[in-house]
Order: C-alpha cells, then structure tokens, then sequence
C-alpha cells in the first residue's frame, strides 16, 4: 500500500493535521493509530480528576471551534468527546487505521519515499508526519526491586480502572501534574496514602467554574463571540511568558504560590516540605485548589527521604523504614526529550533520530530535520509551552506543513528537507533566547531539559512570534529532492 501522507497519531496533532489536509484538498492520506480510538493523551489518561489547566476555548482547535464546552477547564472525558466529534464531523474515519503500531520507518533514497512497517504490515508514504505527543509514553523509574512487587502497580497514564483502592494502602511515587489531580480523588478512599516526594512543585489556585447554558446558546448563535472568549483567554496568558524569561518577575509571582500554600496548609513542618527551593517555572507550574488540603488529612503522609527498595509487599525508604502498600501508583510523568520513534526512523544515511540528536533533540522551526526528507515532526524539539494553550502551537506547525505540501504539489518536486544551515542557525537563536531564562536558570532540573542539559522542549518566547516564524512555508529554506538529483 502507497499513501501521500502518512500520519502518526489520532491526538490533537494528528486530527488537526488531517482536517487541515483535507481542507486543501490532499485527501490521500492515512492515520496510523495503534489504540482503538482517536484521542492520544486525552484517550489514554483517565485517572480519577484528568483535566485540562489551559481553559477550554483555547485547548481546542481554531478551525474547529466547539460552543458547547461545559466547563471553563474541561475534564478528559469532555475533551476525549471533542476529539472523537472532530474525527467524526470532518470525515475523518474512513482515514483512520487503528490497530496499527508504528514500529519502524526508513527513508527509501532511490523511490524518494518513506518505508514504513506497521504491526498490521508494512506500507509506504511520500510524507511522514510523526503526530504521536510528546506524552505518549511513560516514564517508569528504576527502583531495586519495583519489578517484584506483589500488589498492583501501575502508572497515572495507564490506570487500572479493575483496581479497587477502597481501603487500600497507597503509595504514590511522583508529584507532577497527574499526581496532584488523582491525589485529592484517591484520598478520601483509601486507607492510608504515602506520597514519596523528590522535589515539590509550586502550585496556584486553579480557575474553576462552569459554562452556562445561556453562553453556550449565545456560541452556536454568534461564533465571533466565541472567538472573542478565545482572544480573551489568549491575551493574558500570552503575557505571562514575562515571568518565565525574567526570573526576577517569576519570584514574585510566586508569592502568590507561597500564600497559597499558606493558607492550606497551617503546619510548618508539612509547609516546609511542600516548598520548592528552586523558582516558580523552573518545573511545570501546577493549578489546584484541593491537592494542598488533601495532603494535610490524617490518612496522608509525605516522605521526602527517597527509595531505598521495593520488596513483595512494601516499600523502603531512604531512611531504612519500611512501608507495607497494597499498590503503587507512579505519577512519574514522561519524557519528551526521547521520543520512542526516534530510536526507528531512519533518514538519508541510515542513521536514527535518535543517534542523530545524541541526547539533544534539535529541529529546523521544531518541525522538520535536516537529513531526513520530507519528515515533520508536530510537537518536536522546542515547541512545548508552559503558559498558554500547546494547540496553538500545534496549528503553527499544521500550517508549515500544508505550506510545505502546497509548494511540492506547486513545483512538481518530490520533497524537501531543510537546509543543515538554516536548521543551525535556528537552532542557535533558540540557545540565545532559552539563556538566563527561568527554564535553565531556575535552579532545578526539569523534563524540559534533555540529557545535555538544554532546554529542547520549551518554546522560549511569545508564541505569535512562532506562530509568525513558522506558519509561513519559506522554500528558500529548504532544499528539494528534484533540485539534489539535477
């Protein structure tokens, strides 16, 4: 089997990819997914309390506008539902392939294509666009002695919903952003919840509140007013990336964190473990208004001493104290920084992504690598935010790539791949703008940081200054497969 296009994933990045592909007319086009269903992080998180901390009418696609959110910061199963109506209202089903596992991808020099295998067989496509997430696959952490453990283990993004904790003892390993929204659901069940805290996260109050029946109906009647709403939500978070570049403005800001905290929780013993040494935005900067409370009731404790070991039925902490659990819940995030495809997609001289970046992931705009033709990656090296919605990043690269298939289609030439230099040269303004940043000089180590320790996951900058450097497809950029062969 041939395609034009073949696309990596079903989440916002894939889905999106697709509309916009059909919305200009390529309609030769395939969805590789290797779940059941469309959805990415939004169909596979579905531990107790998931939702979004961007508010709904951002974290939602620009060219398909949803009136009907209920809530002003969406749950997964309201966000799942969108993605499912996107692939169903654009006509997406009949692209999709589920059940299909990429496993491997080589770039074929003599036919100019891509030679992809798929646990369902191999196929070959022209384009290849790798729309798996970033937070597709989880991080499991090397304790002596996890792999040995006699009750449940299981990590945030694969929950086992089969698992009854009523009246379980509960360790939790992590405190990211998954942790600190399944804590407060699990606690008040369980008997007992041990929270093995590395580093504390800074947290905020988070926004709540619901979406009315009268503006939803106000929407579906008038979708500039929803726009606006957009716009609205848009403005003031784009200005908090001020913070993140100005660690002086950050530390301030975090002394809303700090009161935050105060007011939760009242003894000082537990307030100290709970607060960061490092400054606000160094880590993800967590929303919550019930994880602080959770942590202060009497069936919790947080132990700050580390893992010695895991054994049959309990956990040893660094202090030698041993902890019997009838399950262990990871909260331990991801790592987007290493891709698992990265390790199987081979370009012009056979070498991987993976050995090409050598543990610091770069990209030409965060999409396209010199090396590897007519390859785009959405949600590559330094496309991450930590202030706003991703998705808007995300339609920035969308569309560079509709740019990118509107040229080849245009000039009749096979592909494009982008120029060593100009990827360079990008890649070195992206050093000049991450440095003195809160991201590398926050005092903290982060999943932001790759193995080098570069910033290749953050977008350092307001993201309309991306949006207009990416948007545009600029050919000069670029070399083409019919321009090397002449």
């Amino acid at each position: 089997m041939h395609t034009h296009v073949a696309i990596v994933g079903s989440g916002f990045s894939g889905l999106g990819a697709a509309i916009r592909l059909k919305q200009e007319g390529f309609s030769d086009f395939v969805l590789l997914e290797r779940a059941d269903d469309v959805g990415g992080t939004w169909r596979d998180n579905r531990y107790p309390g998931c939702a979004c901390d961007v508010a709904s009418h951002l974290y939602s696609l620009s060219f398909a506008p949803n009136p009907d959110w209920t809530d002003r910061y969406s749950g997964q199963a309201e966000i799942w539902r969108y993605l499912q109506k996107c692939a169903d209202d654009f006509g997406l089903r009949p692209h999709l392939r589920f059940g299909n596992e990429v496993r491997a991808a080589v770039w074929d020099e003599g036919r100019h294509h891509w030679r992809i295998e798929t646990s369902r067989g191999p196929l070959t496509a022209s384009v290849f666009v790798i729309a798996a997430g970033a937070l597709s696959e989880p991080v499991v952490p090397d304790i002596p002695g996890l792999a040995s453990f006699e009750g449940r283990t299981f990590h945030s993004a694969r929950w086992d919903q089969t698992f009854d904790l009523e009246g379980r003892g509960v360790a939790v390993i992590g405190t990211g952003a998954s942790a600190v929204q399944f804590i407060p659901e699990i606690q008040p069940k369980v008997a007992k919840l041990l929270l093995f805290q590395r580093t504390p996260a800074w947290v905020l109050p988070r926004p709540e509140g619901k979406i009315g029946a009268w503006q939803r109906r106000l929407f579906r009647r008038f979708p500039f007013l929803q726009r606006l709403a957009r716009l609205a939500i848009y403005l003031p978070r784009e200005m908090g990336v001020l913070l993140f570049r100005h660690p002086w403005l950050m530390r301030r800001a975090q002394l809303l964190a700090r009161l935050h905290l105060r007011k939760a929780v009242a003894d000082p013993t537990l307030r100290a473990r709970l607060t960061p040494s490092y400054t606000m935005g160094c880590k993800r900067v967590l929303l919550s208004n019930t994880y602080y409370p959770a942590l202060t009731r009497p069936n919790v404790s947080v132990l700050t001493t580390g893992i010695r070991e895991v054994r049959a039925r309990s956990i040893v902490d660094g202090e030698g104290a041993e902890h019997a659990v009838d399950a262990i819940i990871l909260g331990t995030g991801f790592r987007p920084t290493d891709p698992p495809l990265s390790a199987t997609v081979r370009g012009r001289q056979g070498r991987t992504l993976r050995e090409v970046w050598a543990g610091s992931p770069e990209a030409h705009l965060g999409t396209t690598v010199s090396g590897f033709p007519n390859l785009f990656l959405l949600l590559g090296p330094n496309t991450g935010v930590g202030h706003t919605s991703v998705v808007y990043m995300i339609e920035a690269q969308i569309e560079h790539l509709v740019g990118a298939l509107r040229f080849m289609r245009a000039q009749g030439v096979e592909g494009v791949e982008p120029r060593s230099e100009a990827q360079a040269e990008y890649v070195s303004s992206l050093y000049r703008r991450t440095a003195g940043t809160v991201w590398v000089a926050g005092g903290c180590r982060s999943w932001y940081l790759d193995r080098t320790g570069r910033s290749s996951a953050i977008w350092p900058d307001f993201t309309w200054r991306y949006r207009r450097r990416v948007a545009r497809f600029r050919p000069r950029e670029y070399v083409t497969l019919a321009q090397e062969s002449t």
